[in-house]
Parts: structure tokens; C-alpha cells; sequence
């Protein structure tokens, strides 16, 4: 996707909007366009990387990924299949009962629909999830520096 293409039309909008105004207010109106051309460019790109996210939460698997090539994005799919349980689920000889607000309920089920699973898979992997990724206490740094 070529975003000078929409600057270029943006920038062309404003010159005409400003040409029926007169030639100084033209000129005044180039001048304004051509400095506005980078920050246009950036409102753009946040658009198309907000819009690539919300197609990515409506997705059932896989997200959409945005990229710059030559300055200008490029949207891709990357396919992420759901990961195999760290816990096989037919292994359920612990029992827990839980007990969780409605509105959290409603989330942690919309979470498993999205990724296919049933909420308890869903928690068991997040969970999972959870309890391998702690980062270690280990290589914390202390003290201060001078300049």
C-alpha cells in the first residue's frame, strides 16, 4: 500500500480548496501541505496498523501484521495456530473451584471461543502459560550512576 498515493491526493485537495481563495492564500496553502506531508503519512500508518488490530481480535486464528517496506506498510497474515496444551487434558486428576466475577467470566469465555478451546483448556494454558514464564529474580541491578 502506497501512502504517498493518499498524501498526493490529500495535498492536491487543499491546493484546489485554496486556489478559489486566491493565489497568495494558493501559495500559503502549498507551502502549509508540503509541511504537513510527514505527519499525514504518520496518521495513516496509525490507521491502517489500528485497523489491521481490529481485524485481528475478529479473527478466529492468526493475526494480521503490519510492516514498513520502503517506508510504505504491507500487511500480512501470520497464521499461529493454537499451541498444543502444556498439560495433556486428559490428565485431570486435580479438581479447583473457582470462583469469578460475571464480567471476567464473560471475558475468559470470549477468550476461549476466540482461540477454539474450551474455557477450561483455555485456563489450563493460560495457566500454564503463567506459571513457566516468571521471569527470575536473579539479575536485578541496583545502585546509581554518574554522568
Amino acid at each position: 500500500m502506497q501512502l504517498s498515493v493518499h498524501v498526493d491526493a490529500v495535498q492536491a485537495d487543499l491546493g484546489a480548496v485554496a486556489d478559489a481563495a486566491g493565489p497568495e492564500q494558493a501559495e500559503s496553502a502549498r507551502r502549509l501541505s508540503a509541511a504537513l506531508g510527514s505527519s499525514l503519512r504518520l496518521h495513516l500508518l496509525e490507521a491502517v496498523t489500528a485497523a489491521a488490530h481490529e481485524v485481528s481480535a475478529q479473527l478466529p486464528a492468526g493475526r494480521v501484521e503490519v510492516r514498513l517496506e520502503a517506508g510504505d506498510p504491507v500487511l500480512s497474515f501470520l497464521d499461529e495456530a493454537p499451541a498444543p496444551p502444556a498439560y495433556p487434558a486428559e490428565d485431570t486428576s486435580a479438581r479447583i473451584t473457582l470462583r469469578l466475577p460475571e464480567a471476567l467470566k464473560g471475558s475468559v469465555e470470549a477468550a476461549a471461543a476466540r482461540e477454539g478451546v474450551s474455557v477450561n483448556s483455555w485456563l489450563v494454558q493460560t495457566l500454564a502459560r503463567a506459571v513457566e514464564s516468571r521471569p527470575s529474580r536473579g539479575n536485578r541491578l541496583t545502585g546509581f550512576a554518574r554522568s
